[in-house]
């Protein structure tokens, strides 16, 4: 007997299946990628995506900014109809009240001895 040892297939373990039927297996083909993503570097594409985040991060503060202007619009039309319904309120109040002391003076004017004279 030979004390060389047996070559073995350069593989990525050092074993070959003995089934003469199975195929070696190979990195998949994804060819539903389009040629643009496959060719494209990872740089590339992290610069294309930051540039992205920071578009939607500029929109973001945008938005931001007009509703925070339409809030603060909505608040001071808000402030100003309350002080309408209040000076409101005080000219009723005001109104009804004179028309109370109109009313208890000619209670006391036809209580008095000079007018019932």
């Amino acid at each position: 007997m030979d004390s060389d040892p047996i070559a073995l297939a350069p593989t990525a373990n050092g074993r070959v299946s003995g089934k003469s039927w199975k195929l070696q297996k190979t990195a998949t083909v994804r060819s539903y990628l389009q040629d643009g993503v496959k060719t494209k570097s990872w740089e590339d594409r992290l610069a294309q995506t930051k540039k992205a985040q920071a578009i939607k991060k500029v929109e973001a503060e945008l938005r931001d900014e007009k509703q925070a202007e339409a809030t603060r619009r909505r608040e001071i039309t808000l402030a100003r109809k309350k002080a309408a319904e209040e000076r409101r309120r005080l000219e009723e109040d005001k109104a009804k009240m004179g028309a109370r002391k109109a009313a208890r003076l000619r209670r006391r004017a036809g209580r008095s001895k000079k007018v019932k004279g």
